[in-house]
Parts: structure tokens; sequence; C-alpha cells
């Protein structure tokens, strides 16, 4: 794969990370999004190709034994998510960075495999508390599934001190600006 830089960001599911990553992909930085794969139905409006590469988990598992992925996780029983190779090589061959809106686990894995050549951001929520008002204020999730991703979020945000930097979401407009320096300053380097 040829070299380019790799900006990666995970956060616990509604901390705000995809809303701040794009407004990062519309500031003309050279970055480009990463599309991951998963193993799970679209959300709403998510398309297959823009949101996520929808596999079944067994289409998930042949691309596992073919080695197709960066990386990848069980995040959940039966539930994957992963980078395709191919991801980072379509990215890099058009000039540009690729940019990671991935679990706090992909995010660690991807630091240690590409090291210096890669910036590692965990965006954190205010608060647990806060993190479950903005699930239930999304409305795209069953109150079990709610329930499961603040008890994820418990155990993912002890992983932030494996990231380069941590953001905290509190104020938005804040975040976004933050993130912007950083990242800015990461790829200029």
């Amino acid at each position: 794969m040829d070299e380019g830089k790799i900006v990666i960001f995970s956060a616990p599911s509604g901390s705000g990370k995809t809303t701040i990553v794009k407004h990062l992909l519309s500031k003309g930085l050279k970055l480009e999004f990463s599309v991951s794969a998963c193993s799970r139905a679209p959300r709403g409006t998510e398309q297959n190709g823009v949101d996520y590469y929808f596999l079944t988990a067994e289409e998930f598992k042949k691309r596992i034994d073919n080695d197709d992925f960066v990386e990848w996780e069980e995040v959940y029983a039966g539930r994957y998510y992963g980078t395709l190779k191919s991801e980072l090589t379509r990215i890099w061959g058009k000039g540009n960075h690729v940019l990671f809106d991935v679990d706090v686990k992909g995010g660690v894995n991807l630091k240690k495999k590409f090291g210096d050549r890669a910036l590692s951001v965990f965006v954190m929520p205010p608060s647990v508390e806060e993190l479950r008002r903005r699930l239930e204020g999304r409305a795209t999730d069953a109150p079990e599934e709610i329930e499961r991703r603040v008890a994820k979020a418990e155990e993912e945000i002890s992983y932030a001190n494996q990231f380069d930097i941590t953001i905290v979401n509190d104020v938005l407009e804040t975040a976004c600006s933050e993130a912007y320096t950083k990242v800015t300053d990461f790829l200029n380097r």
C-alpha cells in the first residue's frame, strides 16, 4: 500500500465523533473518509458503499479468512466492523489521507499498526449521562440497544489514554475547532 497519512477518530456511540468527522471533511483538507465494513443492517438513510459496506456475518467472516481487512473487530456477538485494505489503496491512490471513524478497539489497533503515520483522536462525551441523553435524542435505537451502548461506552472510555489526543465534546463548535487545529498540524508535519 502506498504511503499516506491516517487520521483516526474513535469514541463511544453518541459522543459526536461522526459530526466532527463530517466537519473536517467539509474543510477542504486532503482527507477522505474510509468507508468501514459491518455486518449489521443499514439504519435510517444509510447507504451501502457510502456510510458502510454492509456485509452479512458470513460474508464478513469469508473476507477475514481472505485477509482482506487492515483491522476488524467483533464489536458485539455476531456483529463485525472492519476496514478493508482496498479502502486505503483507493484513497492513497488519489493522493489523499485516510480519515477513519471507527470503534475504540479498531482505533487502538490502527494506531499500533501505523504508528507515527497515524494521529489517533478520542472524542470524549462530557458524561455518561449526557451520552445517554444524546442516544435517546437520536431516536434511532430501541431502549435495550441504548442501554447496551451506554454500558459499552463506560468500558470504551477506559481506552482514551491509548490515543494521541482526547477531545471532550461538550460544546460541538469548540470540539470541531480543536479537531481541525490538531488534524491540520498533523497533516502539515
